[in-house]
């Protein structure tokens, strides 16, 4: 039940996250003149459609609702370079164009500040080392420590304990942080110490007797432990909104060059015919292929384990995929805004027409190596998931 929840709730966040990018496109080409033919909720085919004599997005414009729910879209009046009639986009000026490309980018980017925003007053789980706060506004809340899993035939399993429980104290004494908990059990290594734990809403108390030796690093209890630390802001929400957003999509931005140059590099080592090369090879690539994630990952995984930690951590995955929306689609490739805008430039700095067979074949092809690229992701997902 909760991976069907997680993929609807995950199918919503992402049609609402698409679908306001494409709104941001759609308002600043009616800014500027361009006529929108259709915008779309999913994708053809068409479920409903309607065309609204006058809207808020202008004239004549059909809005449909689509049988593939994986996003949405507009249709803009003459969308290649050379359509120069009233109301084309190609009519527009280089500027206009620049500003109609980059406002769903710039959506995107919005909308992970005002989530991050949200969450930075909600209560912010940790992202990233160093993490952007305004240290006088911040406050740092933790909950009980969890047991996150359990050895077999160590003392946690054997007394009763399981995965879930919340460990209140040990002994009488109140545990804090997974760390406290681990030196108190190293303290007392070898004794049977009374421990408090929370199962379900109900506490109980169980006698453990520990371990007297840890050389198998597996712990003198035989857990592993996790705890959700939240920072908590409120006048400066807004600025670790902006702030976590910034510094995101630096990581992010540096995370993809270092995914590129190791896939290139991998690649290229793999023609080498040496066996130490070909394992270094194998790495970069492996290192790749667990970098990546596509639809079966975030809809799969992500929102499903999401879901049942929270509306927090749904908000806080809607934040990041929004702003992985924006950092991808302002990238040169071909096919997405930033490719189309780059394109667009490069045929005005060499000051020759861009046709629309030159367009088409450059983004065509661009859009097939992207859904090349999606199966070969999708196929890694699978293939992760049966691991």
């Amino acid at each position: 039940m909760s991976l069907v929840f997680g993929i609807i709730v995950g199918i919503i966040v992402l049609t609402i996250l698409v679908v306001t990018h494409e709104l941001g496109h759609a308002l600043v080409a009616r800014r500027y003149g361009v006529r929108v033919e259709e915008f779309g909720i999913g994708f053809p085919p068409a479920a409903y459609k309607k065309k609204v004599k006058k809207s808020f997005l202008g004239k004549n414009v059909d809005y449909s609702i689509n049988w593939l729910p994986l996003g949405g879209f507009v249709k803009l009046q003459g969308e290649h370079d050379d359509d120069k009639q009233p109301g084309d986009y190609g009519a527009a000026t280089f500027w206009q164009k620049t500003q109609i490309l980059l406002a769903g980018v710039a959506v995107n980017w919005l909308s992970a500040v005002l989530i991050f925003t949200i969450l930075a007053w909600w209560g912010m789980p940790p992202l990233v080392a160093n993490q952007f706060t305004v240290a006088s506004d911040t406050t740092t809340s933790g909950k009980e420590v969890k047991i996150a899993g359990v050895e077999n035939d160590l003392p946690a399993q054997k007394s009763g304990l399981k995965t879930g429980d919340d460990i209140l104290s040990v002994d009488g004494d109140k545990i804090k942080t997974p760390d406290e908990l681990t030196k108190r059990l190293a303290r007392d290594k070898g004794k049977t110490v009374k421990i408090r734990y929370s199962r379900n809403g109900r506490e109980a108390v169980l006698p453990v007797a520990l371990r007297s030796s840890n050389d198998d690093k597996r712990g003198y209890l035989g857990v592993s432990l996790s705890q959700e630390v939240l920072m908590h802001s409120t006048w400066s929400a807004p600025i670790v909104g902006v702030g976590l957003t910034t510094q995101l999509t630096g990581i992010t931005i540096q995370g993809l060059g270092q995914v590129v140059y190791d896939g290139l590099t991998g690649l290229a080592m793999k023609i080498v015919p040496n066996d130490q090369t070909q394992q270094q090879a194998n790495q970069k690539l492996a290192t790749v292929g667990n970098s990546v994630g596509g639809p079966v990952t975030i809809f799969g995984m992500l929102f499903p384990a999401a879901g049942e930690a929270g509306g927090r951590y749904v908000l806080m995955i809607a934040g990041l995929i929004a702003l992985s929306l924006a950092v991808m689609n302002i990238l040169p490739i071909p096919a997405l805004d930033g490719g189309r805008w780059f394109v667009t430039a490069l045929f005005r700095l060499i000051k020759k027409p861009l046709r629309k067979d030159i367009e088409e074949k450059i983004h065509g092809t661009g859009f097939l190596v992207l859904v090349v690229l999606i199966i070969l992701v999708t196929i890694s997902d699978v293939g992760k998931l049966f691991k």
